[in-house]
């Protein structure tokens, strides 16, 4: 049955009002839905638009008009049927006038800091963390702060550690030869200044970094391995290494399985480290320093203090008796991790302690084959001293050596300064006593007991 003919103009005019909602909500842009989410009306939320991105900031301020639209899409609306209707139509009010735009971030603002203000700050975290990488970083900003990462006074102590050490990685390589670039444009542009130098856990760049040519003040340099039987041996360039670092201080070569470079028949050797006081050239693995390369880095060296060379088992005692070094303070010669050599038995011990019995503090002689004999005639030149004066010595590490009973107690009678001895391993002391001795009540303990005892030697 049909309806009513009165109810068909009202079901038509419900339907076009219908019609056109679904029109207007398909008309109205994704940009006002989402402004109409982030900043509701009421919400004391505003919008400022940037360049690259949309902030929505809270408190008062202007926000975007959107009460003249809102009007207009009333407008638009069809009037609704029955009486709603027939009602008079609402004023359309006036469009508020759009806000002006606020003016982002000056974008000159870091030109307003002062230079020394900027280095200061730098210096600060410099301090505290080095100046790689932050200072590479920063330098990017802008050209202020590329000017404060490039003074001089930031770049005086650097340490370096390639990325990806100790890890086999396919990318590894091509870090590799980034990290070479980066350091080529460094070390004649920043490390002009530099006073230390640290290379921790580096293999193939190790000779480029010791072209150092450009570092006429550095004096500390440091640069170490992995603990890997696999290196590539290093060619040193060690006269080139004494010209281009007049001022070292400090060398040390941690691990490395180094080759120095040949100096070539009639070539004259270097002008030296005259200001080197530590030369370290510690090894877990055999190297190939002798006492020829050891005449080549130390013949200009008279104020050198500690010399490290465990692990050198080409040097001799002669070769070390050669050396201008008149007051050495620390010597380490110790042999670790290498049983065998206590078969081989070497002689002239005494040459060490002849020549720097007055100032040695620290003697390290550990695994060294020297024999029974020869080490009773090196320790009693500590007992050789003028009346009224004691031996400097403090340390003394003999552990794995043929030392004997009568050969502790002689030493340790004549340096009443001696805190550490190291008696581990020694086969011809008795078993109770083969142990390390800390502090002056366990050194004089130690006498004791080999005053008192009568034990064959196990």
């Amino acid at each position: 049955m049909a309806p009513p003919p009165a109810r068909r103009p009202r079901r038509r005019a419900i339907r076009r009002a219908r019609s056109s909602l679904l029109v207007g909500s398909r008309d109205r842009s994704a940009e006002d839905w989402w402004w109409d989410r982030l900043a509701p009306s009421g919400s004391e939320y505003h919008l400022m638009q940037a360049d690259s991105m949309l902030l929505v900031l809270p408190g008062l301020g202007p926000s975007r008009a959107r009460a003249h639209r809102r009007a207009s899409r009333r407008a638009q609306r069809p009037p609704p049927s029955g009486s709603v209707a027939a009602a008079k139509p609402r004023p359309r009010p006036r469009p508020e006038p759009a806000p002006a735009p606020e003016q982002g971030p000056d974008a000159g603002w870091g030109d307003r800091i002062p230079l020394e203000v900027l280095v200061e700050i730098f210096g600060l975290l410099v301090a505290a963390d080095g100046p790689m990488p932050f200072l590479g970083r920063a330098a990017r900003v802008c050209r202020r702060w590329h000017e404060a990462a490039s003074q001089p006074a930031l770049w005086h102590t650097v340490t370096l550690s390639p990325p990806l050490a100790g890890r086999a990685v396919k990318g590894n390589v091509k870090a590799e030869k980034k990290l070479l670039a980066s350091l080529e444009w460094l070390m004649p542009n920043r490390f002009s200044q530099l006073q230390r130098l640290t290379l921790i856990h580096w293999k193939s760049q190790v000779h480029p970094v010791l072209k150092s040519s450009c570092c006429p003040h550095l004096q500390v340099l440091e640069v170490s391995t992995s603990i890997n039987h696999n290196n590539t041996p290093l060619q040193l360039p060690i006269e080139a290494l004494q010209k281009g670092c007049p001022q070292l201080q400090v060398l040390r070569l941690l691990n490395l399985t180094w080759l120095p470079k040949p100096s070539g028949r009639g070539v004259a050797l270097g002008p030296g480290f005259p200001s080197l006081e530590e030369l370290c050239l510690a090894s877990s693995t055999c190297n190939f320093v002798s006492n020829e390369v050891l005449g080549r880095l130390l013949h200009g060296s008279p104020n050198l203090r500690l010399l490290d060379l465990r692990g050198c088992t080409r040097i001799t005692p002669a070769g070390l008796h050669d050396l201008p070094c008149p007051e050495l303070e620390q010597l380490h010669l110790g042999l670790y991790g290498v049983s065998d050599r206590l078969t081989l038995v070497k002689e002239g011990s005494s040459l060490l302690t002849q020549k720097w019995y007055h100032t040695l503090r620290e003697l390290d002689l550990s695994g060294q084959g020297f024999s029974e004999k020869d080490l009773e005639q090196a320790l009693a030149a500590f007992s050789g001293t003028p009346s009224g004066s004691h031996p400097a010595l403090c340390s003394l590490n003999l552990r794995a050596t043929r030392v004997t009973p009568n050969t502790v107690s002689t030493v340790v009678s004549s340096c009443p300064s001696l805190l550490y001895l190291n008696l581990e391993s020694c086969r011809c002391l008795p078993r109770g006593l083969k142990r390390a001795y800390r502090g002056v009540e366990e050194v004089q303990w130690c006498l004791e007991q080999l005053l008192t005892s009568h034990a064959s030697p196990s």
